[in-house]
């Protein structure tokens, strides 16, 4: 897929080997489950922090899939996109690491 600087993000699509693309939808049906999980606590009224701590498993679960997503975007995406002179890639990366890290 040939990309532009003027493309929106939502014209842009991702190429990611299927090895990345596996592990990360691996990882979100896991969480998937975990979610469902966490619904059927709250509907049979589990003990609140037994919730909370599903609920914080989940958010570091999410996080790894963000850092996995991120190490690829950069692997591929961004590097593509520097090396065909297209470097308004870098601070978008930069605005979407500012809005991870908060």
């Amino acid at each position: 897929m040939e990309t532009c600087q003027s493309c929106s993000i939502e014209e842009r699509h991702a190429h990611h080997d299927k090895e990345t693309k596996d592990a990360l939808i691996k990882r979100l049906n896991r969480i998937e489950g975990q979610i469902r999980g966490i619904k059927k606590m709250i509907e049979e009224d589990v003990y609140c922090d037994g919730i909370l701590n599903q609920i914080t498993s989940v958010r570091a679960a999410l996080s790894g899939v963000s850092t996995l997503l991120l190490d690829a975007h950069i692997r591929s995406c961004v590097k593509e996109q520097i090396m065909s002179g297209e470097e308004g890639v870098i601070p978008e990366l930069i605005a979407t690491i500012r809005r991870m890290i908060k």
